[in-house]
């Protein structure tokens, strides 16, 4: 018989997702989960609770060395995410290249080579290849609904497949933690890497652009939009209220500088980072975790240094503004160190209470281990969805899904992939997303005609995904992500044929 305190175990997470969806607040939720645990292992005692959730559970997530490193680590990426934003230099780069586009295809493929260029910053994505690139969508004639498609679309399903920015730093500190606890020696490196091509649904987003952008198989409310713009000429539906001249920064718009602002600083860390890994043995030896985080930091510590060598030089803002940046980017950073403590200190509170063993004792031998991916899939896709936030979802989810997979002979690669594609896709299509409404702010376009036209194509990539997980919870291998993709362009070609799209509907 499993340990565990039955199902009271289950009030802690279940109050923490009630409270996250109701009130769309992941701190608060994650602490007053926690803090309802310690009510319960206290007996009631709500002083005892207090200071049992701030001596044994707060505090020592806050000195324990891994999660420091991972904390230091995080407040570094911040900072150099700023500054790039402001330097004004992806700017610069998109509008050199804006001569060359001057076909349909080639201006959303341009805008989709953009996202994927500001890969480290899903905030940023939206906000400097979107007001770059909606003119030239206008000029030749592609709808602001496409574009904001495209932002939304290389932004977070791009960001959550990078494993050394921050979104891949924040998810390999879950995984860390829940391995501990389960005495499990698997890199939490290895461990993300690997479950990447088991993302699924942020991997057919990131595909379907150049799919539709290629083949022309817009279908649904898209391609009414675009019919509207190619056969009128009109940006907008005669109900759109567009989001337009949105400051995006506090300071104003950034001034377009160069381009060297954003190659060279991101040359300087990929050539640190690699460096300094290959003299421990990379990628022949496996380097330790704390090695990895090391190089991670000083990378981004010595781009952040040559990036404000080169603002200084072209002038883009004087040096205590620079520094002003740096440190904006990282008290932005509080909100997530806030949200990794939380959900570190709740999976311990988890794992005392057996809440893993308890469904785990519940589910064994009542559904099989393979369809266990598509379950989890499902339930952080509602959950994301909901509240909005694919990093709360991951934070509750992943204390919950790793110890299944274990417990429940389910593949491990496969369950932490259908946590991540979940959390995206709920994300992906919620009105109430912060990176869906800043596509519709970055395009200048109609935020529920955003909501409207993507929606058919994230429930297409969202309904294939799940097939996937089905599918690789019964092989475990990764080609299935191949099968996924012939799969979704079959689908797009198919649903583009069949879709009616009067020239006068909205």
């Amino acid at each position: 018989m499993m340990e565990h305190m039955g199902i009271v175990s289950l009030v802690p997470p279940l109050l923490a997702i009630i409270l996250a969806v109701a009130f769309r607040n992941v701190i608060l939720s994650l602490f007053l989960g926690l803090f309802a645990g310690l009510l319960i292992l206290s007996g009631g005692n709500p002083i005892s609770a207090t200071t049992g959730t701030i001596r044994d559970y707060l505090s020592p997530q806050l000195t324990d060395s891994y999660n420091a490193a991972v904390i230091v680590l995080l407040f570094f990426i911040g900072g150099f995410v700023a500054l790039v934003e402001h330097s004004g230099g992806g700017a610069a780069l998109a509008s050199r290249t804006i001569k060359y586009i001057n076909t349909r295809a080639k201006t959303q493929i341009s805008a989709w080579a953009g996202g994927l260029l500001i890969f480290f910053s899903d905030m940023g994505t939206p906000l400097i290849v979107g007001p770059v690139f909606e003119k030239l969508f206008d000029k030749v004639r592609v709808s602001r609904e496409k574009l904001a498609w495209i932002l939304d679309s290389t932004s977070s399903p791009v960001a959550i497949l990078i494993p050394f920015i921050g979104w891949g730093i924040y998810v390999m500190g879950l995984i860390r933690e829940e391995l501990d606890r389960l005495g499990n020696n698997l890199s939490e490196f290895d461990v993300f890497v690997q479950a990447i091509p088991f993302q699924f649904y942020a991997i057919l987003t990131v595909v379907s652009i150049p799919v539709v952008a290629l083949l022309g198989v817009d279908f649904g409310a898209m391609a009414k939009a675009d019919r509207r713009v190619r056969e009128t000429g009109e940006l907008y539906w005669a109900t759109s209220r567009p989001l337009r001249n949105i400051d995006r920064h506090a300071d104003g718009a950034v001034p377009e500088s160069h381009p060297m602002l954003i190659w060279l600083p991101l040359l300087v860390l990929f050539v640190t980072l690699f460096s300094l890994l290959v003299a421990k043995g990379f990628p022949v030896e496996p380097v330790p975790g704390s090695e990895f985080r090391v190089a991670l930091s000083t990378a981004y510590l010595f781009a952040a240094v040559v990036l404000v060598g080169l603002m200084l030089i072209h002038r883009v803002q004087s040096f205590n503004d620079i520094f002003n940046t740096y440190m904006g980017g990282m008290r932005k950073m509080v909100g997530v160190v806030m949200i990794l403590v939380l959900a570190w200190a709740l999976g311990s509170l988890l794992s005392e209470m057996g809440t893993a063993n308890y469904i785990v004792e519940v589910l064994k031998g009542n559904i099989p281990g393979y369809i266990v991916p598509a379950i989890i899939f499902l339930s952080a896709a509602g959950m994301s969805f909901a509240t909005g936030s694919s990093w709360g979802t991951f934070a509750i989810m992943l204390p919950l899904a790793i110890p299944m997979a274990f417990g429940l002979d389910a593949p491990l690669l496969v369950c932490v992939g259908a946590v991540l594609s979940g959390g995206i896709f709920g994300d992906h299509c919620s009105p109430i997303s912060d990176s869906t409404i800043l596509a519709s702010t970055g395009a200048g376009c109609d935020h529920i005609d955003h909501v409207r036209t993507q929606l058919p194509y994230a429930l297409t990539n969202g309904s294939i995904a799940l097939g996937s997980f089905v599918v690789a919870g019964i092989t475990q291998s990764a080609w299935t992500v191949v099968l996924s993709a012939l799969c979704m362009m079959a689908v797009f070609a198919a649903a583009a044929r069949f879709t009616p799209v009067p020239a006068t509907a909205r």
